[in-house]
């Protein structure tokens, strides 16, 4: 079946939910995908943040191949060795104490917020416990990862959802506070604002947060399904502040292609939950598990966080240089491989050009170009990514 057969087909037989691009995406290798006609792009996309180790790894394949072969799936009624291995490598990675598998981000949002409300309620003995969220946030699109997603345009349509959220102003500390009641259960933000447009979490509003935290009792919340897993350059953003959250959210990049999310809590949060509180049928299935403990020993072989360090750097150096030469751009945000352009009007029409130079990039928003290549890049591909966009935005 040729690209605009297979189109077509899969606009009769798939739910509209996607604005697809009119690619056929086949194979991929290193950070490079190739479509269905040949044609070579550069990835700066990786799956939305997912794909750090980039494309057909060799001891990554292998090791999927060799569980595959052994146990695929058994039930959380079992222990599994790869769930264990999994488990200590996150727990040790994140500071944490214990862990939870999902089956994705969404999932992981799902399972802390849960967790935090049982955790205020077998502290208070009461069903009224509030979430802080923030505004401009992005959790999910599911009924609870939606109720505590500070964006309009994804909740009004699905509304009344979960109630008891609140939504504070991200960055003000003096807003979050105002909101601290006696319902409080958690604090919940995102290290880094992916889809409300590559915003990092100021130093001190993270720190404030933490002492505000301890001093009433309630717990922080990190969300770290894109920014965690090496891509501000330390395994999970939140060491770069100094700061360790009581719950943490991971996903993406934590399987590198294969579905796999997780929340982890230190002891006091994570003791709240009792067998029949929470569970899933795949999460933390041994393929899931092998595939997330052999991410953490090749990030190690690789030296992940530091190529993320060093290329980091030099990417945005030379989106600096964009945002010098290219009046419509405004600024360049973010850390390490998580770096977003924001322009003075929508990108739509820029990522399509890319696209035609033979570039993937994705939006965060409307006016903003989100960076979030395969961890594994060099300096060279950042050239090549810049050439190309700058071509991109010579065409008007």
């Amino acid at each position: 079946m040729d690209r605009l057969q297979l189109i077509n087909e899969a606009e009769q037989v798939l739910m509209h939910t996607y604005n697809r691009y009119q690619v056929v995406l086949d194979h991929g290798e290193g950070v490079y995908l190739y479509d269905t006609d040949g044609r070579k792009y550069l990835d700066f996309g990786a799956g939305i943040a997912v794909f750090a180790l980039g494309y057909n790894n060799k001891e990554y394949n292998d090791a999927l191949k060799a569980q595959i072969d052994k146990l695929i799936h058994t039930s959380n009624y079992f222990y599994n060795e790869p769930a264990v291995f999994a488990a200590e490598k996150l727990a040790k990675a994140s500071g944490m104490d214990r862990v939870f598998f999902t089956n994705s981000g969404t999932e992981a949002i799902e399972g802390a917020v849960k967790l935090a409300r049982k955790y205020y309620y077998t502290k208070h003995g009461r069903a009224d416990s509030e979430i802080i969220s923030m505004n401009h946030s992005f959790h999910g699109r599911s009924m609870g990862a939606l109720s505590v997603t500070g964006n309009p345009k994804y909740r009004e349509a699905f509304e009344p959802l979960i109630g008891g959220t609140v939504f504070a102003e991200y960055n003000n500390y003096e807003d979050v506070a105002s909101k601290v009641d006696e319902k409080t259960a958690a604090i919940l933000l995102e290290t880094v604002q992916g889809e409300g447009g590559l915003y990092p979490a100021d130093p001190e509003f993270l720190r404030k947060l933490r002492a505000l935290c301890d001093e009433k009792g309630i717990l922080l919340i990190l969300d770290e399904i894109q920014c965690g897993m090496g891509r501000s350059g330390s395994m999970f953003c939140y060491e770069r502040y100094g700061v360790k959250p009581d719950i943490v959210t991971a996903a993406k990049a934590l399987g590198c292609g294969i579905p796999v999310g997780a929340f982890a809590a230190v002891e006091k949060a994570a003791a709240a939950f009792v067998p029949g509180d929470h569970g899933t049928t795949y999460g933390g299935n041994p393929l899931a598990a092998a595939a997330v403990c052999k991410v953490f020993e090749l990030y190690e072989k690789g030296g992940v966080l530091a190529n993320v360090n060093e290329t980091g750097a030099y990417l945005a150096e030379q989106l600096d240089g964009l945002v010098r030469d290219y009046d419509c751009i405004r600024e360049r945000r973010g850390v390490g491989l998580m770096q977003g352009l924001e322009f003075d009007a929508p990108v739509k029409d820029v990522i399509a050009r890319a696209m035609e130079q033979g570039l993937i990039l994705f939006s965060a928003g409307t006016n903003v170009i989100r960076f979030v290549p395969p961890l594994v890049i060099r300096t060279e591909h950042v050239d090549e990514m810049i050439s190309k966009l700058r071509r991109a935005l010579d065409q008007k």
